[in-house]
């Protein structure tokens, strides 16, 4: 195609793309020059998930009522203060993308058991705290969905039934539910968390790690900036903590000034290279902002829902 242009245009082309290849260069070298996060120890480990009874400090396997017998499940963490008569505030969590792997050794497998936000946030105290699949049809019949979406009604659905279940069941209180993600979750909050009115109602505030619905466009319908206003639409003044690795939280606040939207955004550059939300696990000061972040907005009085 490039050989039936007009002679001047090439050149210009030629530049373009020489530029286009020294920007990209150049943010790959100043993300490499960022510090790992595996040059500060973890103070938290993640408990793994058991096929038990839900019960204090036991992170356990449980199906959404609708969903009993099939093929996806989610993770549902009890808080080491949990008591049966108590009513604690829930941290909801979405997972990235499966089969990630970059070049730091970060990695992702897509499923709730590998989801870390919602520990490392609470600290394994005064939280419930539930990892939620997307999901998807396979020939056997329902499964985890490790790749965008899924059957978005369907996992709206999961998820709306499987905070209810929580909220009834285990003592979590229905004013106080959050909405985690990392990475693909990370814009799942808006991007499944505000999609329509029903599922846009459950939630108090977001925290949004790397990645927001909008900022850029990805290979699946309706990830354009207009479909993506009609969502952050339904925030309506709700707060979200936007935090972000490497090159941090820049373009999301240009596209959150330009969208004309009135928010309550708490932006936190990540100062490490990692795309991972391993960040949480350790005794960093954007961890304790995260937590004081938590705890205000949990006191304040709720706000469009």
């Amino acid at each position: 195609m490039r050989r039936f242009l007009p002679s001047f245009v090439r050149p210009c082309l030629g530049r373009v793309a020489l530029g286009w290849l020294c920007a990209t260069a150049w943010l790959s070298a100043q993300t490499a020059a960022l510090p790992d996060l595996a040059s500060v120890a973890p103070d938290l480990v993640v408990p793994a998930v058991e096929d038990a009874e839900p019960a204090a400090g036991r992170r356990v396997w449980q199906q959404a009522p609708g969903w009993l017998n099939s093929g996806v499940r989610h993770t549902l963490y009890l808080p080491t203060d949990w008591r049966p008569e108590a009513r604690l505030p829930v941290l909801v969590e979405w997972p990235g993308n499966g089969g990630y792997r970059n070049a730091y050794g970060d990695t992702c497998d897509g499923l709730p058991e590998g989801c870390r936000l919602g520990y490392g946030a609470s600290g394994g105290r005064g939280f419930l705290w539930l990892c939620l699949p997307f999901v998807e049809e396979g020939p056997q019949g329902w499964r985890p969905a490790t790749r965008w979406w899924g059957d978005l009604e369907a996992s709206k659905r999961y998820c709306i039934e499987a905070v209810r279940e929580a909220c009834e069941r285990f003592g979590g209180d229905p004013e106080r539910v959050v909405l985690c993600g990392f990475s693909r979750g990370s814009i799942a909050c808006n991007h499944l968390g505000l999609h329509d009115d029903t599922i846009a109602g459950l939630w108090r505030a977001f925290l949004c790690h790397s990645h927001y619905d909008g900022v850029r466009a990805w290979p699946y319908p309706d990830s354009d900036r207009a479909s993506a206003l009609q969502r952050l639409a339904r925030l309506r003044g709700r707060p979200q903590f936007i935090i972000q690795e490497a090159g941090g939280t820049a373009a999301t606040e240009a596209w959150l000034r330009a969208s004309g939207v009135e928010g309550d955004w708490t932006f936190v550059p990540l100062p490490f290279r990692n795309h991972s939300d391993a960040w949480v696990l350790r005794d960093l000061p954007e961890r304790r902002q995260l937590r004081d972040w938590l705890a205000r907005v949990l006191a304040e009085p709720a706000r469009g829902r």
